[in-house]
This record gives structure tokens, C-alpha cells and sequence, in this order.
């Protein structure tokens, strides 16, 4: 084994720790667990903290558990909420958790002899405990006093705050204390919102199994400008590539701040403290190459999709941002062509029209809606001056032909000047 707490420390992953937790860790192979939200289909990047907590957990030595709340899903945690959410059904819960089982997957091992991996839902032990079981075994050990000194229901009781949320610290309690009892866990790890509901859970052990359990939190993660960490104009930033493409991903790291590569290099990624300083000086010397971005950003996206998707991306990032040529273009499949092109000006163009344009200077003047160039003369003199390409394809004659290969055999790729792009659509 080796020292989790410390691994995490060092990487500022660390923000409560109860106190024990770190003995018992450096005593014992030590069974722990984190439990993620299956109310959408996929995990986003807000999560990688916690996976990667599992991760460093399995890493030192001892055995992680991913719990994922089919039952909880159905009730509502209102940490960090201002407003409840609405509840799901078992059928769409039961997709959620197919999905997030098959991400996770990806990251811990669920093969690797004592340490193993192990996936739960406390559905499978919530499905036949009745109401007055619950409130009878399990409610008479929580004082109403104790769940409302919770920052968790304080903060939504002007608001207010229904019973079903009211009774959640209950319910992840009982899941603490349900693995403690049969999978012989000890420690329950998560993000600082959730303290108070862990606590619960050891409180819960204390108490009805006269147990001793104990806590790990880690911080939530901020940007240093202020703005939420996993967001974008679009929403979250999803694991899945069909929510969020590989291109967009690798994007949303290698643009991160200096200051915010930095910390996450440490929360992401599994190099270690002597080579990212050894990272950082590299930066720092040559801060323009942006070596810390582009680390972080290879290594997250190929980890969470592929290497392939990784070079699809830097393929991809090249077009805009690079030099590339109309090979390049034309190897991109079609949601990443879109995702490299998302927010760019548009037009739609019927294949007759655009077969029945004279030259180029028509294409994109007239027969395009003057969305690209208002009249035929201001598009003949760019197109003289070498300002003017289609498909990566640099024009030289105003008068040239028309006729130019389709990506995905329905889109034209047009750019004027260095930085302005049009997406032309063919129907």
C-alpha cells in the first residue's frame, strides 16, 4: 500500500478528513466508496474528480466501490441545490445506470484480485424495504434535531424544501452503513457538499451497528476567473462523445488559463509531483507553446475516449487554428467536421443551385445569399488578392469552376481571410 492521503494531498485534494482516517488507511487494505447520480446518461467532467479519487483509492492499494443511486435517483439530493429536481422513472434510471456502469468501467479495475473494483446500486436494497421498515430500523437512530443542523437543509428552508429531500441524508445514510455491514466498507469519499451526508452515514454506524466508519471529502473545483468548472455556453461537459464530441473536449481543456492547467494537471491526471514541475518549468520558459494545456488535454482525452479520437481532435484543432489541407478536411467525420464549425455563419444551398452557379465569384456571392460576400465584384477582388479558400483549396482565378468535391457529401467549408469561416449546406 501506499499513502492515499498524502498522493492527495500533494494534488489539493483533500478538504475535510475525520480524524482517524488517515491510520486506518496507512494499517489496512481499507474498503471505501463514492456514490455518483444517475439522472442523466452519462457522468460529465464535474465527476472525473470523484473518479479519479477511486482511482488514487485503488492506486495505493485498496479496494474501491462506485455506488450508483438507482434508488437515490428516484428521491432528490439537495447539497449544493437550490431548487428540487424532478424524480425519474425506474425505466429511465435503469438506462442512466447501464451507461454510467460502462464509463466507470474505463477508469478502475474490476480485475485485479483483493483490491478490485466493485460496482453496487442501492436500488438492489431499497427495492423490498418497506416505509415502515425504513423509519422503524433505520429513522429512530437520527434525530430530526441532528438532519436539521445540515448546512445541506438549512440553506433550503426559506425556500423550501420537501419531505422526500428532507429524508436523503437518511437514505445515503443507510447506504453508508449497508456496505459497512456487507461489504465490510469503512470509509466513504466525496465532494465537500456531501459531508454532511456522509456524516450521517457514520453517525448511522455508530449508533445502529455500534460501528466506527469514517470520511474523505474533496473540494469543488473552481476556475480561477470565477466561472464554473465543467461548463460551457453549451451545458456540461459530458464523457460521452455523443454529448460532447471528442474535438469539443479536447477544446475545453486546451484552453484552460495557466493558472487553472496547473491545478487540474494534479486532479486529472496520474503524472507525478516530479514531473509536472518538471512541466511547469518547461512552461514557464516557453509559456506561448502552452505545454501545460497540451498535456492535460492528451492525456484526459485519451483516457476518457481514445488515442485515435485524441489525434482526430489535433486534426481537427489544426484546421481552424493551424495550417491543414483539404485532406485533413475531408477526413473528419461528420460530427466533428460540425463541432469544428459549430457557431460559424451558415447557409443553405439546394444541389441545383449550386451545379448552376458560373464560377466561383457566383458561388459564393449570389448563389450562397450574400452571406459570405455581398456582390460578385467585392468577392472577384478577395479572390484576387489570395484571401479567399474553399475546402482548405486557396482560389487564384475569380473565373475558376464551381464544381468542388462535397464533405460528407453534402457541405462546403468556405473562409475568407484568416479567421472567417462558412458553413455552406447542400440539400
Amino acid at each position: 500500500m501506499t499513502d492515499f492521503i498524502g498522493e492527495m494531498e500533494w494534488r489539493g485534494m483533500i478538504h475535510d478528513i475525520m480524524p482517524g482516517t488517515r491510520e486506518l488507511l496507512s494499517s489496512e487494505m481499507t474498503t471505501g466508496y463514492i456514490g455518483f447520480d444517475p439522472t442523466a446518461d452519462s457522468l460529465h467532467i464535474g465527476n472525473l474528480v470523484q473518479i479519479m479519487t477511486l482511482v488514487h483509492f485503488q492506486r495505493a492499494g485498496h479496494r474501491p466501490i462506485a455506488l450508483v443511486g438507482g434508488a437515490t435517483g428516484m428521491v432528490g439530493d439537495p447539497s449544493g441545490k437550490s431548487a428540487e429536481r424532478n424524480l425519474l422513472s425506474e425505466e429511465v434510471l435503469q438506462h442512466n445506470l447501464t451507461s454510467v456502469r460502462k464509463q466507470l468501467e474505463r477508469f478502475l479495475d474490476f480485475d485485479c484480485g483483493d483490491n478490485s473494483a466493485e460496482m453496487v446500486n442501492n436500488y438492489d436494497w431499497f427495492r423490498d424495504f418497506s416505509f415502515l421498515d425504513f423509519i422503524r430500523d433505520v429513522g429512530k437512530h437520527i434525530t430530526v434535531n441532528y438532519m436539521m443542523a445540515k448546512d445541506s437543509v438549512k440553506q433550503r428552508l426559506e425556500t423550501g424544501l420537501s419531505f422526500t429531500e428532507f429524508s436523503y441524508q437518511l437514505v445515503q445514510g443507510y447506504d453508508f452503513y449497508w456496505l459497512f455491514k456487507n461489504r465490510n466498507c469503512r470509509l466513504q469519499l466525496g465532494g465537500s457538499d456531501q459531508w454532511g451526508n456522509i456524516v450521517t452515514g457514520t453517525e448511522l454506524i455508530r449508533r445502529k451497528a455500534q460501528g466506527e466508519a469514517f470520511a474523505v471529502t474533496t473540494p469543488l473545483i473552481k476556475k480561477a476567473d470565477g466561472s464554473k468548472f465543467g461548463k460551457t455556453e453549451a451545458g456540461n461537459v459530458w464523457l460521452d462523445p455523443e454529448r460532447t464530441s471528442p474535438y469539443q473536449f479536447y477544446q475545453y481543456w486546451l484552453n484552460a488559463s495557466d493558472e487553472d492547467a496547473a491545478n487540474f494537471i494534479r486532479i486529472f491526471t496520474l503524472m507525478n509531483q516530479e514531473d509536472i514541475a518538471a512541466l511547469e518549468r518547461e512552461h514557464e520558459q516557453a509559456p506561448h507553446e502552452r505545454k501545460l494545456q497540451h498535456t492535460l488535454a492528451k492525456d484526459i482525452t485519451v483516457r476518457v475516449h481514445s488515442e485515435a479520437d485524441y489525434h482526430t481532435a489535433v486534426k481537427a484543432s489544426q484546421i481552424l487554428f493551424g495550417r491543414s489541407t483539404t485532406e485533413d478536411l475531408a477526413s473528419l467525420d461528420e460530427r466533428t467536421l460540425l463541432s469544428v464549425f459549430e457557431g460559424v455563419p451558415q447557409t443553405e444551398v439546394s444541389r441545383d443551385k449550386l451545379k448552376s452557379a458560373s464560377d466561383v465569384t457566383e458561388l459564393l456571392s449570389e448563389t450562397t445569399n450574400g452571406i459570405i460576400f455581398k456582390s460578385k465584384g467585392e468577392a472577384r477582388r478577395m479572390i484576387q488578392g489570395g484571401g479567399v479558400s474553399v475546402n482548405k483549396q486557396k482560389l487564384t482565378d475569380p473565373g475558376q469552376s464551381a464544381d468542388f468535391d462535397l464533405l460528407q457529401d453534402k457541405y462546403l467549408i468556405a473562409q475568407k481571410g484568416k479567421k472567417n469561416y462558412y458553413l455552406i449546406l447542400t440539400k
